[in-house]
C-alpha cells in the first residue's frame, strides 16, 4: 500500500502534465523568414492535415516574401501554388486565380462571357470596387513582394482604362433603353 501510493505521489505531476498541458497545435507556429524555407514548412503542414489554414499561410508567406521583395518570388509562388493544387487542398482554377489576383496584371474580378448592359451595368459600382479591392493584392505582390514596379503601373493603368470603358457602355446602353 505505502510503494502504490509513493508510486502515484512521484508519478501525479507527471500524469498532470499529460492531461492538463494542452497538445501543441502542428498547425500553428511561426513561419521561417526565409520564404523558401517558409513555403516547405507551409506545404508540410498542409500535407499533414492543415488544409483548413491555406488561406492564413498564403497570407504568412506573403508577409515573408514581403521582408525580402524580389523578382524570384513571383516564380516561387507559382511553384508553390502548383504543389498545393497537386496535394489537392486548391483546385487548378483557385491556384490560377490566387496568381493571377497578386502576380498578374489581367484581374480576375473583371472576367466572365457575359451581357455587360443587362449583367455589368446595373452592379457597375460593385465590379470598380472588387477591382479597386485587387489593385490592393497586387500592390502587395507585384510591387511588395516582386519589386516589380512596371507590372503593377501597368495593372493601375488597366484598371482605369476598365472603368473608363465600362462608364462609356453603361451609358451607351442607357442611352439605347431610353430611347
Amino acid at each position: 500500500m505505502m510503494r502504490t501510493f509513493i508510486f502515484l505521489c512521484c508519478t501525479a505531476p507527471f500524469f498532470a502534465a499529460c492531461t492538463n498541458t494542452p497538445v501543441a497545435d502542428h498547425c500553428v507556429g511561426k513561419f521561417s523568414a526565409n520564404l523558401s524555407t517558409a513555403i516547405g514548412d507551409a506545404e508540410d503542414r498542409l500535407a499533414s492535415g492543415c488544409e483548413y489554414h491555406f488561406n492564413s499561410y498564403f497570407n504568412n508567406l506573403l508577409a515573408v516574401a514581403e521582408a525580402n521583395p524580389t523578382p524570384e518570388n513571383k516564380s516561387i509562388f507559382s511553384d508553390h501554388l502548383i504543389n498545393v493544387n497537386e496535394m489537392g487542398v486548391i483546385s487548378q482554377r483557385q491556384a490560377r486565380e490566387l496568381y493571377n489576383r497578386y502576380f498578374n496584371v489581367k484581374f480576375v474580378s473583371f472576367t466572365g462571357d457575359y451581357n455587360t448592359c443587362a449583367q455589368t451595368c446595373p452592379i457597375q459600382a460593385h465590379v470598380i470596387s472588387n477591382m479597386k479591392g485587387e489593385l490592393q493584392d497586387k500592390q502587395l505582390g507585384l510591387l511588395r513582394v516582386s519589386s516589380d514596379k512596371a507590372s503593377y503601373y501597368r495593372a493601375d493603368n488597366l484598371l482605369k482604362e476598365a472603368q473608363l470603358v465600362l462608364e462609356a457602355t453603361c451609358r451607351a446602353c442607357a442611352a439605347g433603353h431610353a430611347q
